[in-house]
């Protein structure tokens, strides 16, 4: 039998070292891992907790779950859940949040997963595999416009418009696409011009995971509700690897980060800022030599304030 792929976790000790700056050599309270992929960072984060600390993770993925119960630890537990579900925590409840957004190896490196263009498999890429839509079925029936317009704007993609056009004219012709290979090939024909080192297919892909996850809409659930879930003085660490999240990541920080003024009632006192930005870090040049899936990443780092 295959092993499974193995997963290196990302910023490992700085997202750690982070999340616990403030909490002392025997950190107690509630820690929350809001994603927990393969576990690198929660494991970290116990071997480092009081034996009054807890942590509280969530994940969507059945295969990050089945991965949890691999930690015996009477400290620990997880939500099959997505990271939204912070909402449904009590305010002020947590010394710390820490979100790493990156689709773990294992998911990218298993072709009956459907997220990478480097393997042929069925066209799924949803995060949770027992609800929701594949982006198979979603291709299936969209048309040419909500095509291009997913594309476009979760890819970055220029030549949104071609791909749309050609997806539809393959499932007009010889029925829908059901593979990531189908899928690549496809748009490496409706790509033009290709960015030197970028698989043609790569903007597309990325898109169609962000959209068929509602990735960036969670992404900005998860945030507002970490200010409510956050104690005075406990620390919000997000870890982003593409733009489109380090954007959301970094206005939701800075929004957050002055007081308010109420223009219709400009003598009110305003509202006061509610967290205080910290700390902005990429990997070292050792972490991207070990492990190049590491080079887009940007870790945020914010404090809840005295409210």
């Amino acid at each position: 039998m295959t092993d499974k792929p193995s997963h290196t976790t990302v910023l490992l000790d700085e997202a750690v070292d982070a999340l616990l700056a403030a909490a002392g050599d025997a950190p107690v309270g509630t820690w929350i891992d809001a994603t927990f992929g393969r576990g690198g960072h929660s494991r970290r984060i116990l071997s480092r907790l009081s034996p009054q600390g807890r942590l509280l993770a969530f994940d969507k993925d059945p295969e990050a779950i089945q991965e949890a119960a691999r930690i015996p630890d009477a400290r620990f537990s997880i939500r099959h859940e997505g990271f939204r579900h912070l909402a449904d925590l009590p305010a002020a409840s947590a010394a710390g949040v820490l979100m790493d957004l990156g689709v773990s190896s294992p998911q990218i490196d298993s072709p009956e997963r459907g997220f990478s263009f480097r393997f042929d498999g069925p066209l799924d890429m949803r995060m949770d595999t027992t609800r929701g839509q594949s982006v198979a079925e979603w291709l299936a029936d969209a048309e040419v416009g909500q095509i291009a317009e997913v594309i476009r704007e979760y890819g970055e993609e220029r030549f949104a418009g071609p791909i749309a056009k050609a997806i539809v004219a393959r499932r007009q012709e010889r029925g829908a696409l059901a593979t990531t290979a189908e899928l690549a090939d496809l748009v490496a024909g409706a790509v033009k011009t290709r960015e030197q080192g970028q698989n043609p297919a790569t903007r597309t892909f990325q898109a169609l995971r962000i959209f068929i996850n509602a990735e960036l809409e969670e992404l900005q659930q998860a945030l507002e509700a970490s200010l409510q879930v956050l104690q005075p003085g406990g620390r919000l660490v997000v870890i982003s690897f593409h733009s489109l999240e380090d954007r959301i990541v970094k206005q939701f920080i800075a929004r957050h980060s002055k007081e308010v003024f109420d223009r219709r009632a400009p003598f009110a006192t305003p509202q006061p800022m509610r967290l205080k930005a910290l700390d902005r870090t990429k990997p070292s040049a050792a972490e991207v030599a070990a492990n190049p899936r590491a080079r887009s990443a940007v870790m945020r780092v914010a404090e809840r304030t005295e409210v």
